[in-house]
């Protein structure tokens, strides 16, 4: 496969953005950010056998994640996703049309934010296939959805439902059987097309104090986060947790629980606010047909993460995420 000719071949043929200057075919790229606001960049890195298996997802839904993942950390700083550039690692055992539908998937997806590729790079490995990603977002000079926010007695909240990401995960891996097809088609698609949400960012950018996180490794793992950069703690409601009626349906033949706490990759966002702002964020969202519900509140009588289950136990909860590949 020749280099220069290949990235002919995934080079945009057109630019959203008119503050692109320079894009692939120079050195470096160059762009003008706008005046009073943020540039806020964020890189993520997807390994083959880790991140993704070649012979459980198409190039194109590898490539579509690949940009989604980053995606969700913009919306989790409260910001639009302008950029992307990406490096790809290359092995033998991947043909040059495989590639060229890794970049077809995050140009499906960019498409609908009017995000540019800007740049990259190409190499070859005898490895595993390596993408690497990073977006370049931007955000109003005043916005700061920090982890460290959280103040005693605010509202925990998420966006969506948890634990069907990981959930398809299971299926395609075959852990899990006897699932009805339909139930299946959209816990898989939940895996491997997950929606950044950044709308909901965008809203909860404009509130006057709000913490923030996007679920990538679980639930659990997120909140823990929380506190630690806050320095205080939660209490969760476990009833609250939103779930799926898809992922509900399957709570009587199996542990649903762990995908939901401790499964990851559902890219929805976590966060804290204040009660008073709480009322204005629920409608804001309601408005626009963005589901978010409050499942907690942040307490200063102690740094942890505790679970209030169905039997009104408090459990704790420690930050622990799984590693889906290397545990199989």
């Amino acid at each position: 496969m020749d280099e220069f000719d290949f990235i002919n071949k995934v080079k945009p043929t057109r630019n959203f953005s008119k503050q692109v200057m320079v894009g692939i075919g120079d050195d470096a790229a160059v762009y003008q950010p706008t005046n009073s606001y943020n540039q806020v960049v964020c890189v993520d890195t997807m390994v083959e056998g880790v991140h993704f298996l070649k012979n459980l997802s198409s190039p194109q839904d590898i490539g579509y994640k690949a940009l989604a993942v980053n995606i969700s950390d913009i919306a989790a700083m409260g910001a639009l996703p302008l950029y992307y550039l990406v490096s790809i690692a290359i092995p033998s055992t991947w043909t040059e049309d495989e590639l060229i539908q890794i970049y077809e998937g995050m140009e499906e997806l960019s498409s609908t934010y009017k995000m540019d590729l800007i740049g990259g790079d190409t190499v070859s490995t005898s490895d595993k296939l390596v993408i690497t990603v990073t977006v370049i977002g931007e955000a109003e000079s005043h916005v700061q959805t920090l982890r460290n926010k959280a103040e005693d007695r605010d509202i925990v909240f998420v966006t969506g439902t948890i634990g069907d990401s990981s959930a398809g995960l299971s299926i395609l891996l075959e852990e899990i059987e006897n699932i009805h097809p339909t139930i299946q088609n959209y816990l898989v698609n939940r895996h491997k097309r997950p929606i950044a949400q950044v709308e909901a960012g965008q809203i909860i950018a404009e509130l006057e104090r709000a913490s923030l996180n996007d679920i990538s490794d679980g639930l659990a793992s997120e909140l823990n986060e929380l506190v630690e950069a806050s320095k205080l703690g939660m209490i969760i409601n476990e009833e609250h947790i939103p779930v799926s009626k898809e992922l509900r349906s399957m709570q009587d033949v199996y542990d649903i629980k762990k995908w939901i706490l401790y499964g990851g990759e559902d890219f929805e966002l976590v966060g804290t606010t204040s009660e008073r702002e709480w009322d204005k964020l629920k409608q804001a969202c309601t408005d626009r047909n963005i589901t978010i519900t409050k499942i907690g509140v942040v307490t200063n009588q102690h740094h942890n993460v505790l679970l209030k289950n169905r039997n009104g136990q408090m459990i704790q909860l420690k930050k622990s995420g799984y590693n889906h590949f290397n545990n199989k």
